[in-house]
């Protein structure tokens, strides 16, 4: 037996032919392995086992605040595995496990990050041990919520780019979002992360950093992620290069002072809070009091994520951990927040930008008796995003359900991944929509929801003005794409097009393209088309740009002359003749057919732009009728006629929610 296993406690349950080994001990010896019988042994974690440290030991200025920004599949999640354990934090990692940091079955499956997650660790370095933060934040631009607020409790960033593909869109981005913020910027390159994409060239990417980020080239650390090799050096320009937290207890200011960053739920312990501590020390059995709610809570427990949770005795100043206290509401933990101690007055930190909803789509269960569950799951699974927006709605069609906004629709769909992974959940999303501005002779209104979008056709319906959500596209390409880039801009409504060069030379030349676009041809097909037309060199990103005013109309779909009101679109009028024809024809595969003939239609306003019938399920009722005269059996086809005419004027369709689904899915 492995020596590792000496102190397990093994506990076997028998459940018919089923039996399932749980080891209880050190994880961090655990192997994984499966035996044919159905015995399960799987390691938690790969955390060595440690003991509480002493947070005392750790003044502000032996503390590090770090993150990691890149474009996405840069190689975040690698250097911080290589981190992790040049730290001694984790073991190292055979060839083939997952990164340590993504945890959630949507990452390990996508291979993106989408969720910000802590971890701590400390290095020996100049005869000094020091507590390294790390927040490890998405790459893509729909997780730009993620990448703000964990930049909120930094000091620094470790800027990532890929030797192969050089500066992408997102990290032009995430890097003025940095900047903005005052941290202290690391530039890194990464070498050989990618082995099969065309040969890195380093000294052409250095210099294309030299000439995006204004940086200087004998600055950059090179490394390989992927190997390790020159990660050492990583460490050291943490220490060195990025500051330590301001001390306010130096300045003889003791009162606590905590910024609420992220946030989750368990059972059992009720809200868990990552938080950042700006002045003063927590520790266990205070009382505590939040700015933005004004409630009081008495601290139950405390730690650091190593990367696992490790309770310790107390958080100080310029230290990141979790906390614990008589928080069971999700509602009442305020991403932004500012806590103090109960009876000190302080100022509250300057907290977070509201996040914008860009892309709204409705949520309803499969089963509407499983409605109350699905609004639970919901309303836990936005404790851990807080980017997303929820409200009630209701469908004649598909009955009660949310109305939740996104900030794109790769975050639309990872949030209905999660859904169904973490919470069992079956779920009907609808076509995806963005908020429209309607103006009417004495309003405006924001209109989200398809359904309450006003016939603009009619004119009696007092709008004067129709906006729609535009965006400041970027998309960086090489050259020879150049041509594709503008003709797909072009077809999907872009105005504004311009365009400058980043770097030229005789290896590669490539282009940055900026254009004004609307949001709603993004949340298509899109981005699809884009990796599609530049052979997946192509990066994209966009910022809001306002509203403009545009010429769009809301198409309806009826089935046997009824309004169904979960597939009603909003589209621009030069596209509704194609969009209608489409989804009649998608109507028109998954509804079942009836005893009578079934007209499929869209309509904008009163005008029918286009129709599809779904014929009729046909008996031969004379099948059973042998012999006498013709006019017997033709007697019996003109009663079914007749009978088919009654029931297409009396009959009605029901379409079943798995009709919704399948044709919502495509």
């Amino acid at each position: 037996m492995h020596p590792g296993w000496r102190d397990a406690c093994l506990k076997v349950l028998l459940r018919g032919k089923n039996v399932q080994l749980t080891l209880l001990g050190d994880p961090c010896l655990v192997r994984p392995w499966q035996s044919s019988r159905g015995f399960h042994a799987t390691a938690t974690s790969r955390a060595p086992k440690v003991k509480a440290p002493a947070m005392e030991d750790f003044p502000s200025d032996l503390i590090r605040n770090f993150s990691i920004i890149a474009h996405i599949d840069h190689g975040k999640s690698t250097l911080a595995d290589r981190l992790l354990e040049l730290t001694g934090t984790i073991q190292k990692l055979r060839k083939g496990e997952q990164q340590m940091l993504d945890k959630l079955k949507v990452e390990r499956e996508r291979g993106i990050t989408v969720k910000a997650q802590t971890a701590s660790m400390f290095h020996n370095y100049m005869s000094k041990r020091y507590m390294l933060n790390l927040i490890d934040t998405p790459g893509h631009v729909d997780f730009s919520w993620e990448v703000a607020r964990s930049l909120a409790a930094c000091q620094g960033a470790l800027l990532l780019v890929d030797a192969s593909q050089g500066v992408q869109a997102q990290t032009l981005s995430v890097f003025h979002v940095a900047k903005e913020r005052g941290l202290v910027i690391v530039p890194i390159l990464n070498k050989g992360s990618k082995i099969d994409l065309p040969a890195a060239d380093p000294e052409l990417m250095a210099a294309q950093m030299h000439s995006t980020f204004g940086v200087d080239t004998s600055e950059i650390l090179q490394i390989s992620a992927k190997t390790g090799k020159g990660v050492e050096s990583v460490l050291e320009a943490i220490i060195d290069r990025i500051p330590a937290p301001r001390s306010a207890m130096a300045e003889g200011d003791k009162r606590l002072k905590a910024f609420l960053f992220d946030s989750s739920y368990d059972r059992y312990r009720g809200v868990i809070s990552l938080l950042s501590v700006q002045s003063g020390v927590m520790q266990r059995g205070d009382k505590i009091q939040s700015i933005a709610t004004s409630k009081r809570y008495e601290v139950t427990d405390l730690g650091i994520m190593h990367p696992e949770e490790v309770p310790t005795t107390s958080l100080r100043e310029g230290q990141v951990g979790w906390m614990v206290c008589s928080m069971k509401d999700s509602g009442e933990a305020h991403v932004g927040d500012t806590l103090h101690r109960v009876g000190e007055t302080i100022e509250p930190m300057p907290g977070l930008k509201a996040t914008k909803a860009m892309v709204y789509a409705g949520i309803f269960p499969v089963d509407s008796n499983d409605f109350v569950k699905l609004e639970e799951s919901i309303k836990r699974l936005t404790l851990t995003d807080r980017s997303v927006t929820v409200s009630r709605e209701s469908s004649s069609a598909l009955g009660q359900g949310c109305r939740l906004g996104f900030l794109g629709t790769l975050h639309m769909d990872v949030f209905r991944q999660r859904l169904e992974d973490e919470y069992d959940a079956n779920v009907i999303i609808t076509a995806p929509t963005v908020p429209y501005k309607v103006i009417y002779k004495d309003r405006e209104v924001y209109v989200s929801n398809p359904t309450n979008f006003p016939d603009v056709t009619n004119p009696t319906s007092q709008v004067k003005e129709v906006q729609e959500p535009v965006v400041n596209a970027s998309i960086i390409v090489p050259e020879q794409f150049f041509g594709d880039m503008m003709d797909l801009l072009y077809n999907h409504r872009a105005e504004d097009m311009d365009f400058r060069y980043i770097n030229v030379s005789a290896k590669d030349s490539r282009l940055i393209l900026t254009a004004v676009m609307p949001l709603s041809e993004i949340v298509t097909d899109f981005f699809d088309k884009l990796k599609s037309r530049s052979s997946g060199f192509a990066s994209f990103d966009y910022e809001d740009a306002g509203y403009k005013a545009s010429n769009l109309a809301k198409i309806v779909f009826l089935v046997h002359n009824k309004p169904v009101d979960a597939l009603a679109l909003i589209v621009h009028r030069s596209a509704e003749q194609a969009v209608a024809r489409t989804w009649v024809k998608k109507l028109q595969k998954v509804i079942p057919r009836q005893l009578f003939e079934v007209p499929i239609q869209a309509a904008v306003g009163k005008k029918i732009i286009a129709r599809e019938t779904l014929s009729a399920i046909r008996s031969d009722v004379t099948a059973g009728i042998y012999g006498g005269h013709y006019e017997r059996k033709l007697k019996h086809i003109e009663n079914q006629k007749e009978s088919k005419k009654r029931m297409k004027r009396f009959g009605s369709v029901d379409l079943p929610q798995e009709a919704f689904f399948d044709i919502l899915r495509s």
